[in-house]
């Protein structure tokens, strides 16, 4: 038998027949159709203390803009960076497309037979005891934005793991 099928061998072969590409375009069409973030966005700038300041009108085109994106480029990046990193873990999406993908191309590599982890919620799932009730939906995974008011609360009852500790979110560069 082969050498075992290393996640670097599946992220060349997405990178390769160009997946990664379409799941990037993807991601970019989302957020520019997300309302929320573009209203978010327009919100900041028309607060923002550049704008506000007495004198502002007199500053050229280029002043402001780059004022501005010194101001607000770290703070409108995060919520672009929170909406991609939704999107990403979103299992009823774009998520679910990501893992079925990665999925796919790991049993065409390894020369086995998609799915690996079978939905027990499935039908026709082997050995599911038909006496089994689903899952209750108090049990779903908690959102992105759950997760972050349960942060700023400082509850740490409900705050049982932080999504950071899971799932590393990339810094914003300056």
């Amino acid at each position: 038998m082969g050498s075992p099928i290393t996640p670097e061998d599946v992220l060349e072969t997405l990178m390769n027949d160009g997946t990664v590409d379409a799941i990037r375009l993807k991601i970019i069409n989302q957020l520019k159709a997300n309302e929320e973030l573009k209203k978010n966005t327009i919100k900041m700038v028309e607060q923002s203390k550049v704008l506000n300041t007495p004198g502002a009108e007199k500053q050229t085109k280029r002043e402001l803009f780059d004022a501005l994106r010194q101001e607000l480029e770290a703070p409108v990046l995060e919520k672009a960076s929170r909406s991609v990193w939704e999107l990403i873990l979103d299992q009823n999406g774009l998520g679910k497309e990501i893992s079925d993908t990665v999925e796919r191309v790991f049993c065409e590599l390894s020369g086995r037979e998609p799915p690996l982890f079978p939905d027990p919620n499935m039908e026709n799932f082997p050995g599911k005891d038909k006496n089994v009730s689903p899952p209750s939906s108090s049990s779903k995974k908690r959102t992105f934005d759950d997760i972050r008011k349960e942060e700023d609360t400082g509850d740490e009852s409900t705050n049982r793991s932080a999504l950071s500790e899971h799932i590393p979110v990339p810094k914003v560069r300056n």
